[in-house]
């Protein structure tokens, strides 16, 4: 199984111009779509109108998951699937073909917002957000709901944090990659900052001295991206 994070995009080039400009490597651009690696994160970028922000799954078992899935969330089927949203709204989509490209990958990640440790989610039902995950085959990794945030992680290696409502004091957009740099983020942020990559927001919560520390960023269709410290 190959899971991919799929982004939409009213611009195709610029889109792919955005992820190049990260040092993200182009799989593929043209046609229908592209996809972009960081070496551990997979993205396809999709220009279709009716395409929204989410996770895909290449090579499910789309019958035995509909049926794990369908007492917690509404199952929708599709001519290559299935389709759902979990509680936070973000779409999943679920497919028995397997991914048409061959994806490169590697255990760092290559971009320069640093590591790559999953996507994070915002909820106001942590319990069936967290069963929804759990159905498509996630399973706990640290964390723990009454500690107000969870994580999950798949067999394939993605990671996906969950938190409750009023738990983050800044901007969240469901879903967003996340990055964890251990302490090393200035020297992320100054690179961004080098490349007049524009940033969503400066975060200065965490930090004693009230100095930028953590920021967040947006693709043009209006993924997240949470470049923190950890």
């Amino acid at each position: 199984m190959l899971i991919t994070l799929l982004t939409p995009t009213p611009n195709l080039e610029q889109s792919v111009a955005f992820y190049e400009s990260l040092d993200f490597q182009v799989v593929h651009s043209g046609g229908e779509f592209a996809v972009v690696t960081d070496g551990k994160a997979v993205i396809e970028i999709n220009p279709d109108r009716f395409t929204r922000a989410g996770v895909r799954f290449y090579g499910a078992d789309v019958e035995a998951l509909t049926e794990a899935l369908s007492p917690l969330v509404k199952v929708h089927t599709t001519e290559k699937g299935a389709l759902l949203a979990d509680p936070t709204g973000t779409w999943i989509y679920l497919e028995e073909a397997q991914p048409r490209l061959l994806i490169p990958s590697s255990e760092n990640s290559t971009s320069v917002l640093g590591n790559f440790v999953g996507i994070s989610l915002e909820t106001t039902d942590m319990d069936r957000t967290v069963k929804v995950w759990e159905a498509l085959g996630f399973s706990h990794s640290s964390g723990a709901i009454d500690q107000g945030w969870i994580t999950l992680t798949h067999p394939d290696g993605l990671g996906v944090s969950v938190m409750p409502h009023n738990a983050c004091p800044h901007l969240f957009f469901n879903p967003s990659l996340t990055y964890f740099n251990s302490g090393k983020n200035p020297e992320v942020i100054a690179e961004v900052r080098k490349r007049q990559i524009p940033i969503t927001e400066e975060i200065t919560h965490f930090n004693p001295k009230g100095e930028v520390d953590n920021i967040i960023i947006r693709d043009p269709g209006g993924y997240g991206f949470f470049v923190f410290n950890d």
